[in-house]
């Protein structure tokens, strides 16, 4: 008897643990439905086909970033180089017929200023007037705006991607995140472990956004501070030529490589 009554005890005990502790039922079912890695590329693969599509797009264009970069940085750190080589040889004391024959064949910018310089004289029948330094003038003004264009092709992709990067992210954020609240409505539950994971996939569009938008806005604003300073350069290698050609002149001493040929 005694028996038999500590049975009932403990069953109805046990019964009533169950029901006092339903937070904890709840608790180990949401553990079991939350997927066991919530890694970035877990979520990737887990995500919406849309939501996957905006970050492979996102992805390749960080990976344009970068090679941007690279590519511009190389070209430009050359070409200065090569201009400041120029610009120093055309300071010293020469004249326009040896700076003309030094550079010919060069296709860096300074190296066609000065050939642009000395065609337009050479076509002036090398004489010196005061019509001269302006013909000139107007032929290294196309010239620089030629060199200038040609330096700052592929940056305007960066400008791009830097205003649109954010928005696309969010329309996979936007996409993840009604997908999750349809499987909400589905799924007649408002339980976190439902809700999670989709906004989680949803929210990794919008951080892949930001990582390809910065960059690529401080990169765009470096190369401009670069191929600012470069053009600047260019300025410098067109004046010095107008002065070589004006103290030429004022020495009566204006020769052209072309013409002593």
């Amino acid at each position: 008897m005694q028996r038999t009554m500590l049975e009932i005890m403990i069953r109805w005990c046990g019964a009533a643990g169950v029901t006092a502790l339903p937070g904890a039922a709840f608790a180990a079912t949401d553990v079991a439905l939350l997927p066991r890695n919530l890694s970035p590329w877990n979520m990737f693969v887990n995500a919406d086909l849309v939501v996957q599509a905006v970050m492979v797009g996102l992805a390749f264009a960080s990976l344009v970033t970068w090679t941007v970069w690279l590519a511009k940085t190389i070209e430009i750190r050359r070409k200065t180089a090569t201009a400041r080589r120029r610009l120093s040889m055309l300071e010293s004391d020469t004249m326009l017929a040896k700076a003309e024959q030094e550079s010919r064949g060069g296709n860096d910018a300074v190296a066609q200023i000065i050939q642009s310089a000395a065609r337009e004289a050479s076509l002036s029948g090398g004489h010196f007037d005061d019509g001269l330094t302006e013909r000139v003038a107007l032929r290294l003004e196309r010239v620089e705006a030629a060199m200038s264009r040609q330096i700052a092709r592929g940056t305007g992709v960066l400008a791009t991607i830097g205003a649109t990067a954010p928005f696309v992210g969010l329309f996979g954020t936007v996409w993840g995140i009604m997908n999750s609240f349809i499987g909400i409505s589905e799924a007649k539950t408002t339980n976190l472990a439902v809700v999670a994971p989709g906004i989680a996939e949803a929210l990794l569009a919008t951080a892949l956004g930001l990582v390809a938008a910065i960059p690529a806005v401080v990169i765009y604003n470096h190369l401009t501070r670069t191929i600012a300073a470069h053009r600047a350069l260019l300025g410098d290698a067109s004046a010095v030529v107008l002065l070589l050609i004006s103290r030429e002149g004022d020495r009566d001493s204006f020769r052209l490589a072309r013409a002593a040929e």
